[in-house]
C-alpha cells in the first residue's frame, strides 16, 4: 500500500492561494480527472484549489513514464500504470504546484474550475456493485424480513452484481425517472409507468488500476496495487420497480438507468494518511476464507472517510434555502474492505481492466442519522422526512438535488475530499 511522504506534508502549501485550505482540493489531493475547457476538447487535468491544472502542457516536466500518456480523452492509461509511476508523477506535480518559482510557466495552464465542463475520468469497461455495507443490508433486511435479516451468505461472501457501465455519467447530469412495471402490495397485476419510490444509494466507488489476465486471479496482498483510486458514486435505485422485477435473478431496470459519480480520481497514494484498522467482526461472526484475509488488509484497508448526503428540493433552490442533511456517517461501515472486494470479484478468474468501476454498495450506519438511502430514512416509506420548506419526502421527487460529498481527516494531516457527487431529478419521459 501506498507510504506517507512528503506530499502528504501538512505544512506544505501551493502558490495557488485558493489551494490553501480548501476543503476538497488542496495540494496535498491533487486529484485526477478529465475535463474541457470554456470551447476546447476534453483533456486530462489535476484539480487544485477551485482551478484545474491542464496535464498535457506539462508533459515534458514530468517523469517519462506518465508524461507521454498526457493528450487523450480518458484516464485509462494512467490508471494502467504501476502504482510507482503515478507516485512519480504525484511527487513531480506537488514540487511544481508548491515550488513559486513555477508560477509564470505554469499559470497559463490553469482553468477556473467553475468555467469548465468534468467527464468521466475513464472509458468504463465494465461496472460491478457490491453490497458490502452491513448496516444497510440489516436495515433493508429487517422490513422484508424482520427475524432473519441477512441471509447465510452475506458474512462469509462478498455480495455483488453485474451492473450496466453505459449509464454511468458524471456529477451534474440530470437523472430522467425512470419508467417500468411497478406492483403494490395491494394491486393484482402490474402496471407499467414512472417509478414512484425512486431512491439514491450513497456509495464509494474504486476505479480499477493495473488489470489482471482471463483466468489468473489476484491473490489478497496484491489487491491494492490494481486499485488506482476512489470515487463517490450515487447507485440511483427504482424501489418500485426492483421490488418486483429482483426475484429470482436480482437488480435489472430499477439499478441500470443512472448511476452518477463524482468525476475526481481521489489516487491511493493521496489516501495513505487516512487508512485505518478494518473494524473487527462482532463476535460469533464467521472469519473471511483463507483466499479474503491478509493480516496487512486488516491492519490498513478501511479509510477514516465522512461520508454526508443533502437533499435540495426545487423550492428549497428557488427559495435559497441551503441543502439539507439526510444523513451524516463513516465508511469504516463497510463489512469488507476494497482489496477484499478486488479479490473476491477476480477470485474466478473474471479479467479486471484499467478503468473498470466497482461500487461498494450502499453504506449505511446501524442508527438513524447515518443511513445511506431514503429506504431507510423513511422506514420504507412510513416515517417521512420533513424539509425546512415544510416539505416532506418519502421518496424522491421531480425537481429534487441530492449531492454527496466525502472527506477524509486524521490527526495531523491536512484534510482532502472527494469533490460532489450530485444530480438533479427529471420527469419521466
Amino acid at each position: 500500500m501506498s507510504a506517507i511522504d512528503e506530499t502528504h506534508d501538512p505544512a506544505r502549501t501551493s502558490w495557488i492561494e485558493s489551494a490553501n485550505g480548501h476543503p476538497d482540493f488542496p495540494i496535498q489531493n491533487l486529484p485526477l480527472g478529465i475535463f474541457s475547457p470554456p470551447g476546447h476538447h476534453a483533456r486530462p487535468g489535476v484539480a487544485i484549489g477551485d482551478r484545474i491544472l491542464e496535464l498535457s502542457g506539462v508533459g515534458a516536466l514530468l517523469p517519462e513514464a506518465v508524461g507521454h500518456l498526457l493528450t487523450g480523452t480518458t484516464l485509462n492509461p494512467l490508471l494502467a500504470l504501476p502504482s510507482a509511476d503515478r507516485l512519480a508523477m504525484r511527487r513531480r506535480l506537488s514540487q511544481l504546484l508548491s515550488d513559486p518559482a513555477n508560477r509564470d510557466a505554469l499559470t497559463p495552464l490553469l482553468h477556473r474550475a467553475a468555467e469548465c465542463v468534468v467527464h468521466l475520468p475513464a472509458a468504463i469497461g465494465d461496472y460491478t456493485d457490491f453490497y458490502v455495507g452491513i448496516h444497510h443490508a440489516m436495515n433493508v433486511g429487517k422490513q422484508f424480513r424482520p427475524d432473519n435479516p441477512l441471509l447465510p451468505n452475506y458474512k462469509y461472501v462478498p455480495i455483488g452484481y453485474h451492473g450496466r457501465a453505459s449509464s454511468v455519467r458524471p456529477t451534474g447530469v440530470p437523472v430522467v425517472r425512470p419508467n417500468g412495471q411497478r406492483k403494490g402490495p395491494d394491486e393484482d397485476a402490474p402496471s407499467f409507468g414512472p417509478s414512484r419510490r425512486l431512491d439514491y444509494e450513497l456509495e464509494l466507488g474504486i476505479w480499477v488500476g493495473k488489470g489482471n489476465e482471463l483466468g489468473r486471479p489476484i491473490p489478497i496482498r496484491e489487491a491494492p496495487q490494481h486499485i488506482a483510486g476512489y470515487c463517490l458514486l450515487n447507485d440511483w435505485s427504482a424501489r418500485d420497480i426492483q421490488a418486483w422485477e429482483y426475484q429470482p435473478l436480482g437488480p435489472f431496470l430499477a439499478k441500470n438507468f443512472h448511476s452518477t459519480i463524482s468525476p475526481w480520481v481521489v489516487t491511493a497514494e493521496a489516501l495513505a494518511p487516512f487508512r485505518l484498522p478494518q473494524p473487527p467482526r462482532p463476535e460469533g461472526d464467521p472469519q473471511p476464507l483463507a483466499y479474503l484475509l491478509d493480516t496487512h488488509d486488516q491492519q490498513h484497508g478501511a479509510f477514516a472517510l465522512e461520508l454526508e448526503v443533502r437533499i435540495a428540493s426545487e423550492q428549497m433552490r428557488r427559495e435559497d434555502t441551503a441543502p439539507f442533511v439526510l444523513s451524516r456517517g463513516p465508511a469504516t461501515n463497510m463489512y469488507w474492505t476494497m482489496a477484499q472486494i478486488v479479490t473476491h470479484h477476480a477470485s474466478n478468474g473474471c479479467n479486471l481492466q484499467p478503468g473498470d468501476l466497482i461500487g461498494t454498495g450502499t453504506i449505511s450506519a446501524a442508527e438513524a442519522g447515518g443511513f445511506g438511502s431514503l429506504l431507510e430514512i423513511s422506514q420504507g416509506g412510513k416515517a417521512p422526512v420533513t424539509l425546512p420548506t415544510g416539505e416532506t419526502r418519502t421518496f424522491l421527487a421531480d425537481g429534487d438535488e441530492v449531492i454527496l460529498r466525502a472527506t477524509a481527516r486524521a490527526d495531523g494531516y491536512v484534510p482532502i475530499g472527494f469533490g460532489a457527487c450530485s444530480a438533479v431529478i427529471l420527469p419521466a419521459p
